[in-house]
C-alpha cells in the first residue's frame, strides 16, 4: 500500500537508512510521512530523507498491530502446498523503495525445498536485487529468510544474494510491470 499520511513518532524508533542501509534511531516527536506500509514494514520520509522501520516497531508510527503466531499455520499435506507457501511469503518481501514484491521483480532466483526430517523442511533461495550496491540488500534478505521461518515446517532457510544474471526489467512480472508503469 501507498500513501502520504504524515504521523508524528510516539517514541525513538531504529530505522534504516535507504538505500543506504545504515541503522539510525528516528527521534520521538519527529514528524515523518508513510509513504509505503507492504510486507509488514514501512517506509517513511522524514527531513527529505527515506528510512524503513519494522513492523515490530509500527506503534512508533500510531499504528497498533495484531499480534501474531511465530509459526505460519498448519503444516502442508503435500510437496506442492508447501512450495505454494513458500512462493506466497517470499511475495510478502518488498525493496523499501519499489511498492512489488521480490518474486514479483524477478529477484528471486533459484528455491529448492529439501526435507531433513519428519515434517520439517529447509529452504535454500539464491535471489539477487535490482542493483549490486544496494545497501538494503542485506535486510531484503533477512525479511525473506523470516518469512520462510515463519512457516509451520520450514526449520532452517537459507538466503543467498547472487549477481548472475544480472537483473534487468525483463525478469519482472507482466502485473509488476503494469504496476509501475513500464508498458
Amino acid at each position: 500500500m501507498q500513501t502520504n499520511d504524515a504521523v508524528t513518532l510516539t517514541r525513538d524508533v531504529e530505522a534504516a537508512v535507504i538505500p543506504a542501509g545504515a541503522k539510525v534511531t528516528l527521534q520521538k516527536g519527529e514528524r515523518a510521512y508513510i509513504t509505503q506500509s507492504l510486507g509488514g514494514s514501512y517506509t517513511v520520509v522524514l527531513n527529505g530523507n527515506m528510512f524503513r522501520i519494522e513492523g515490530k516497531d509500527a506503534d512508533a508510527l500510531g499504528i497498533e498491530t495484531a499480534p501474531g503466531d511465530a509459526k505460519a499455520a498448519a503444516t502442508p499435506a503435500t510437496p506442492e502446498q508447501l512450495e505454494r507457501q513458500v512462493w506466497d511469503a517470499m511475495k510478502t518481501c518488498y525493496d523499501p523503495e519499489i511498492p512489488v514484491n521480490v518474486v514479483d521483480l524477478g529477484l528471486i532466483y533459484d528455491c529448492k525445498i529439501s526435507p531433513v526430517g519428519e515434517g520439517s523442511n529447509k529452504v535454500d533461495v539464491k535471489m539477487t536485487l535490482t542493483a549490486p550496491g544496494c545497501g538494503m540488500g542485506p535486510m531484503i534478505a533477512q525479511d525473506v529468510q523470516n518469512k520462510l521461518l515463519s512457516i509451520e515446517s520450514v526449520e532452517e532457510a537459507n538466503v543467498e544474494l547472487v549477481w548472475e544474471p544480472q537483473w534487468n526489467q525483463g525478469m519482472m512480472s507482466e502485473s509488476a510491470r503494469l504496476q509501475l508503469g513500464l508498458y
